[in-house]
């Protein structure tokens, strides 16, 4: 677990009249001790599943970089803000790493608060499957739900790789797999995708999979009241649900900090509605946002918009 001391910073207005409190200024440090319905933050430092992916390295500062966006934003509603820290993943050691994070999930969900987790690359997604998945292994003995857990990845790439050891391209894949072991009820949903990022051979399997999908094409604003009723249908038949963002379903001219830069993309509104919605529903257990690059980063532009989705989805 890595510190991250001397990144909340922030303007102080405390001279001026009403409210004036900013994240930085109601943050807590700890990766324990929360209370029930607590917002907590947790990162994943991590370049490996990019590197393996062939894609551009520089996703472990990434959690960095949108904390250090978040800290001067209004506290408004918030009474705290816990952050647990980064997950480092060290050199090539990806699976232990996300073991790790998948710990720290399930630990935070246990103390029954709402994490959200700043990657990193989308491999990220297989350590926050396996936090959530320890948690509903030890809900089930409880009465739980028997309706399908929901996947909504919110993302230009299906990422949904058969090829092994993981990277950041195989995630959902192996969380498929996964479910399919543990015969675990599962749909997942991919809003964003992208024709020419993904393969024929991609789409093939992610029909045979079961894959739900919208292409970038049919995420413009004109399809947006469309895309939130599929999205209602979707989350109506859930029992819990999982949101993950990857940065690179945005247009490139948004969010040019991330390994796949988008030539066309879904535009932020888009997005932001389609992650509200989630939250709206209550059944939302944990949320990830990934795949920013800082070092492509222009004037904080990408961790700008990072900072705003993850202000959106912690707050109350």
């Amino acid at each position: 677990m890595d510190t991250t001391q001397n990144i909340w910073q922030g303007r102080n207005d405390a001279a001026e009249q009403g409210d004036t409190r900013r994240l930085f200024q109601i943050v807590r440090q700890a990766n324990n001790g929360f209370a029930a319905g607590e917002p907590v933050l947790l990162g994943f430092a991590c370049d490996a599943g990019v590197r393996r992916n062939k894609g551009r390295p520089g996703a472990r500062k990434g959690p960095h970089a949108i904390r250090s966006m978040m800290a001067g934003l209004p506290a408004h509603d918030f009474d705290v803000l816990w952050d647990a820290g980064d997950i480092v993943c060290e050199d090539d050691a990806l699976e232990q790493a996300q073991a790790a994070l998948g710990r720290q999930v399930a630990s935070a969900l246990a103390a029954g608060t709402r994490p959200l987790i700043l990657g990193g690359g989308h491999e990220t997604a297989w350590g926050t499957y396996q936090g959530l998945a320890q948690h509903l292994a030890v809900r089930a003995t409880d009465n739980a739900s028997s309706k399908p857990l929901l996947i909504v990845n919110l993302d230009a790439h299906f990422d949904l790789r058969s090829s092994r050891p993981g990277s950041s391209g195989t995630p959902f894949d192996q969380i498929l797999e996964a479910c399919r072991q543990n015969a675990t009820p599962v749909t997942y949903a991919c809003f964003g995708v992208s024709k020419l990022s993904n393969t024929a051979g991609l789409y093939a399997h992610a029909q045979e999979l079961g894959t739900v999908f919208y292409e970038d094409t049919d995420m413009q604003p004109q399809h947006l009241e469309n895309r939130l009723a599929d999205l209602d249908k979707l989350l109506a038949l859930a029992g819990d649900v999982y949101l993950t963002i990857d940065l690179d379903v945005l247009p490139a001219s948004v969010a040019p900090g991330v390994s796949a830069p988008a030539p066309l993309g879904v535009p932020y509104s888009v997005i932001e509605s389609l992650a509200l919605r989630v939250k709206q529903s209550g059944k939302l257990r944990v949320s990830d946002i990934v795949e920013i690059n800082p070092d492509f980063d222009i004037d904080n532009h990408t961790a700008r918009i990072a900072a705003r989705l993850a202000w959106q989805l912690l707050a109350p």
